[in-house]
């Protein structure tokens, strides 16, 4: 195992600087914690957390390869991130004054389900997340390292993301961050919604140019 602690560690470092990019996940959870429950936003960061398990597991079983291969199949994963990016937009673009104080009496306060879902589709649905994927496990990830090796690697950082948006969640839930955001929480919840309408739209545009296709070894 001793042989491939600098692989790891170079994943571990890029994964890092993956994980806390600005992105589609850090808008969603950003927008959980200020407007639901902790204990709704720390179900989002796990459904984060366990959504990298699906591109590391399509990544192991080698569909990550077919993905690479096929720029069809690459620009339709791109086309469902978008509109499902768009949606979570529009919910966003949607806030009223007052409306993102979390009221635990009220009708519209998200369901654990839910929260968990909206963590999990996001990461999963990420496109960029995919390329990033088949990237490390086709450039960083020697084709040598033994499968239980890189399932290590990828339950690694799943681990890792989920702590990493667990942390964004309880910070941002704390009560004096709230109060912070009580007046113009709305206006940041619109904003989240045009970074993920801005996200999805660069989406569709690299899909229509045939920009960002999947990496070719």
């Amino acid at each position: 195992m001793s042989a491939y602690w600098a692989e790891f560690a170079t994943v571990a470092i890029v994964h890092l600087l993956a994980v806390a990019s600005p992105g589609p996940d850090l808008a969603v959870m950003l927008r959980q914690a200020l407007s639901q429950s902790r204990r709704n936003a720390l179900l989002t960061a796990t459904g984060i957390g366990l959504g990298i398990l699906v591109h590391v597991t399509y990544s192991l079983l080698g569909i990550g390869l077919l993905i690479q291969q096929s720029l069809t199949l690459f620009t339709i994963l791109k086309v469902i991130g978008a509109l499902y990016l768009t949606w979570i937009a529009i919910q966003c673009l949607k806030s009223r004054a007052g409306g993102v104080h979390v009221d635990t009496r009220g009708a519209k306060v998200q369901s654990g389900p839910a929260a968990f879902r909206l963590g999990f589709l996001t990461n999963t649905l990420n496109p960029k997340a995919t390329l990033f994927f088949v990237s490390l496990f086709s450039v960083v990830i020697s084709p040598g390292t033994p499968v239980a090796v890189q399932a290590g690697y990828g339950l690694y950082m799943a681990i890792a993301t989920g702590l990493w948006f667990a942390g964004v969640a309880v910070f941002f839930t704390l009560p004096r961050v709230r109060r912070a955001f009580d007046r113009f929480g709305h206006w940041l919840d619109r904003l989240m919604g045009g970074v993920l309408l801005v996200l999805a739209g660069q989406l569709l545009l690299s899909t229509v140019s045939g920009d960002s296709a999947p990496p070719q070894n």
